[in-house]
């Protein structure tokens, strides 16, 4: 029996953006269509106006997943991502606004109650700030942790390092010291080659000796055309192996084809009975053993009385 389902079971892409946008209106920057999907572009301080269209006008009720990136060079160097879904039209769009360290977002938790959790990720990892979010705490890194580890200036060993101090018998943060001095990252691809040299190239440049040794004549080398012709020689030239293995001896003939061969004794028609094994003859029984003859008493004698 099929099933009918009042969302399509494809998104219809093909007008959407012209839709959208005019709703929107002055609330957008930019709108484009990526890898199938709808991505607009709002202003920062219209994200909460914006979204709230989207959701109660355009039936996207959903908010899947909100994400950062960051983009160093940038003047507003990250970019929040809103992810929100229709259940009606199967239809999944993309909004996204910049901002800075400085910038507050405006909180979407009075639309979405999970915006909350997803807010605190952003600004755990990030370091974006939203305003309006009464909660607005770490909620990934523990407590006490500097810094927000997905910038990509923040350090792969981050700036403190976290033991169990044996001596005061509680964990501690200590600034992190590198032990190897090998741990420095530049980023730079190796296939863009480093702009510095290093250790072990500056060999390349010179050379390991003043001056290179060469001979003054070819003979000294053993070259020549003595040296050229005998090279063509086989090295195992008069070897019992060389002289022995000329041709090939014929393979023996069919055993089947040989005349002496004598034939075959009886006719094989009874395939059962020929390749069932012969009995083994029967074992004789053990005699029985007789029982002990018993002995007569000895007559008494006269003057046992």
């Amino acid at each position: 029996m099929a099933t009918l389902h009042s969302a399509p079971r494809f998104t219809q892409i093909d007008g959407l953006k012209g839709t959208l946008s005019g709703a929107l209106g002055e609330h957008l920057l930019e709108a484009h269509e990526e890898h199938g999907e709808l991505l607009l572009t709002v202003k920062r301080d219209s994200v909460e106006d914006a979204l709230r269209i989207l959701r109660d006008d355009h039936s996207y009720q959903q908010l899947m997943e909100i994400a950062g990136v960051d983009y160093p060079s940038r003047r507003e160097r990250f970019e929040v991502v809103y992810m929100l879904l229709s259940l009606t039209t199967n239809s999944r769009i993309i909004v996204k606004c910049s901002a800075s360290e400085d910038t507050p977002v405006p909180t979407v938790t009075t639309l979405w109650p999970n915006a909350g959790w997803l807010e605190r990720e952003v600004f755990d990892l990030y370091g974006v700030l939203f305003a309006g979010n009464t909660d607005l705490r770490r909620i990934l890194t523990d407590y006490g942790f500097e810094g927000h580890p997905f910038r990509k200036d923040f350090p792969l060993t981050g700036y403190q390092e976290l033991r169990y101090s044996e001596d005061e018998k509680r964990v501690v943060y200590e600034p992190v010291e590198l032990a190897q001095d090998l741990r420095q990252f530049d980023f730079m691809s190796p296939w863009e080659g480093a702009d510095y040299v290093l250790p072990g190239d500056e060999k390349a440049t010179t050379s390991p000796v003043e001056e290179a040794k060469t001979t003054d004549k070819p003979s000294d080398t053993g070259a020549g055309k003595k040296a050229d012709d005998k090279a063509a020689d086989t090295v195992s030239k008069g070897a019992p192996a060389e002289e022995d293995g000329g041709k090939d001896a014929p393979a023996p003939k069919p055993t089947e084809d040989r005349p002496t061969r004598a034939k075959r004794q009886g006719k094989a028609k009874d395939t059962a009975k020929a390749t069932e094994p012969k009995k083994a003859p029967a074992k004789a029984k053990p005699a029985a053993k007789k029982a002990p003859a018993k002995r007569k008493p000895a007559a008494r004698k006269k003057d046992d009385k």
